[in-house]
C-alpha cells in the first residue's frame, strides 16, 4: 500500500505532517489461489477472487482516522457522529470504539432515484435523525464513497439544520469514480473502481459480515 496526501494530513510528534490517506492499487491485493480462499473461512468459498484491505490494516486506519477526528475538536458538546445506513454501521461501531474522546451516535438512511450517472437523481430520507442537531458538531460517516450525489445531498441537507460544522470521514473512496466535488476532510483508503465487498459493503445483502475489504469474484455478478 503506497503513502498518499488527498486527505488532510495528520502530524507526528516531531511536527513532521504525515498523509491520513493510503492509497490502494490493484497490485497491493492478495489473489485467492494456490489453497487460500479469503472467502471460504467465512462461508463464501470461491466468491472472492482477493483480498484487498486486510482486517488488521482497517483497524489500525480506522485509529488514525479516529484520533484525526478527535483532535480537531474544539467544542465542549462530543462529536455527533452520523452512520448514514446500511454499510456504515460496522465502521461506525468500531470507529466510535476508537475514538479517545466520547462521541455519539445518530442514524440514516437514504435512497437515491434516478440513474446512478445521472446528477439530477432525486434522493429521499427512508430514517430521518432522531435529535437536532443545531449547534452540533457533526461528522457523517461513509462506509464508502464513488460517485459522491447522495453524500454531497446530505451535507446541504444537513447544513440547513444549523450544525456548528460538518465534516465527513469515509474509510473508503474511489476517486476515479467520483462525480460531484465534495469536502471530505478525513479519507482512510484511495481504492481501485473494482468491486469491493465486506467490513459493511455488499453485494444484494451478503459479505457484509467479513473483516476485510475484498474483490468479488466477476463470475458471481457477471
Amino acid at each position: 500500500m503506497h503513502g498518499s496526501s488527498h486527505a488532510d494530513p495528520g502530524s507526528t510528534p516531531d511536527g513532521v505532517a504525515t498523509p491520513l490517506t493510503t492509497l490502494v492499487t490493484s497490485d497491493d491485493a492478495t489473489p485467492a489461489g494456490e489453497g487460500w480462499d479469503p472467502g471460504a473461512v467465512h462461508g463464501y468459498p470461491g466468491e472472492l477472487s482477493a483480498m484487498l484491505i486486510p482486517a488488521q490494516a482497517l483497524q489500525a486506519k480506522i485509529g488514525e482516522l479516529a484520533r484525526a477526528v478527535a483532535a480537531d475538536h474544539t467544542l465542549e458538546s462530543p462529536p455527533l457522529l452520523i452512520c448514514v445506513l446500511k454499510g456504515a454501521v460496522i465502521f461506525v461501531t468500531d470507529f466510535a470504539r476508537a475514538m479517545p474522546i466520547p462521541s455519539e451516535l445518530e442514524f440514516m438512511a437514504v435512497t437515491s432515484y434516478g440513474s446512478a450517472t445521472s446528477s439530477s437523481g432525486v434522493v429521499r430520507i427512508l430514517k430521518d435523525l432522531d435529535r437536532d442537531i443545531t449547534g452540533r458538531r457533526v461528522v457523517i460517516v461513509e462506509d464508502i464513497i464513488d460517485s459522491g450525489l447522495t453524500l454531497s445531498w446530505l451535507v446541504k441537507n444537513l447544513a440547513t439544520r444549523g450544525p456548528a460544522a460538518i465534516d465527513v470521514v469515509a474509510l473508503l473512496r474511489k476517486p476515479e469514480a467520483v462525480k460531484v466535488d465534495v469536502d471530505v476532510r478525513y479519507v482512510g483508503f484511495d481504492i481501485p473502481t473494482e468491486f469491493v465487498v465486506g467490513y459493511g459493503l455488499d453485494y444484494a445483502e451478503r459479505y457484509r459480515d467479513l473483516p476485510f475489504v475484498g474483490l468479488l469474484g466477476e463470475h458471481m455478478y457477471r
